[in-house]
């Protein structure tokens, strides 16, 4: 049974989360990316605690209510307080100096980069859906004949001060329109608007870019063994960016290229990528 709770951490923020499992089962750690929410794992969850896991998928820094510090401070939402949000989860939720299984999609997979790049002691596993290693990205986002600065146009957009206001009109009707273009039902997105549609929440979802221009983070190269899921119709994240993140990862590496899926991964794939989580995890056991 997946069960809805407040966690507090010692940051003294506290997190919305969805956990399922036993209680003493080994910890997964799933982060969600934007414009969605804790919801996006909801398939994932029952899945892992039938296998004994006990896993974890939080509204990460800004999406829950208990954990939005001020966004016009954008120093609150910088990269590395994101990180001590994911190593601070994982402590509360009862792996304190315990290794754990790291899951990121779309921003919250370039927050599970950081964690392995800055904690690889901390981890078993990591598993990135969507988003490339961010030296990958980066090097794509200068290449100057590849497209992967039109698949990130809107990352510029999101700078702009009016762009919270803009998405939030008639009834988020471009926040809906952008997601169901991409393959996300409309459950699953009144869901995630029952999280983000309110002013303060997508206000502080978007500091993440405006803390973090360019996603250029600076991790090098990854020790823990990884899984990266990849759509080849995602629009947001080109095959250069994909294909060059093996380079960027010392330890264990596999890839998987999901055939027609887009970039929101868990919603038109969600039973074969949980399936993948579940052998990566097996073959890399805490």
């Amino acid at each position: 049974m997946v069960e809805t709770l407040d966690l507090k951490t010692r940051s003294g923020l506290t997190f919305t989360i969805d956990s399922a499992g036993p209680a003493g089962g080994d910890l997964v750690l799933l982060l969600h990316g934007f414009p969605e929410s804790r919801h996006s794992w909801q398939a994932a969850l029952p899945a892992l605690a039938q296998a004994g896991y006990r896993a974890i998928a939080p509204d990460q820094r800004g999406y829950s209510p208990g954990a939005r510090p001020d966004p016009a401070d954008l120093a609150n939402y910088a990269f590395d307080k994101l990180i001590g949000d994911a190593i601070d989860i994982a402590d509360a939720s009862g792996a304190a100096g315990r290794r754990f299984h790291l899951v990121g999609h779309d921003w919250g997979g370039q927050v599970a980069w950081g964690v392995a790049g800055r904690h690889p002691d901390r981890l078993a596993s990591l598993t990135i859906l969507s988003r490339p290693h961010p030296s990958s990205f980066r090097r794509a986002l200068l290449k100057e004949d590849g497209d992967q600065k039109h698949r990130s146009r809107h990352h510029r957009k999101f700078l702009e001060p009016q762009t919270g206001p803009m998405l939030l009109e008639d009834g988020a009707r471009r926040l809906r329109r952008n997601l169901a273009s991409q393959g996300v039902p409309d459950a699953a997105i009144e869901e995630h608007l029952g999280v983000l549609g309110h002013p303060d929440a997508l206000e502080a979802a978007l500091a993440w870019y405006r803390s973090n221009k360019g996603l250029a983070a600076d991790i090098g190269v990854i020790r823990v063994p990884t899984l990266y899921v990849w759509g080849d119709a995602d629009a947001t994240v080109g095959p250069d960016a994909a294909h060059g993140t093996r380079e960027f990862v010392s330890a264990a590496y596999a890839m998987e290229v999901l055939p027609g899926v887009g970039h929101f991964v868990m919603d038109q794939a969600a039973a074969r990528a949980t399936d993948l989580m579940l052998q990566h995890f097996k073959r890399h056991p805490i």
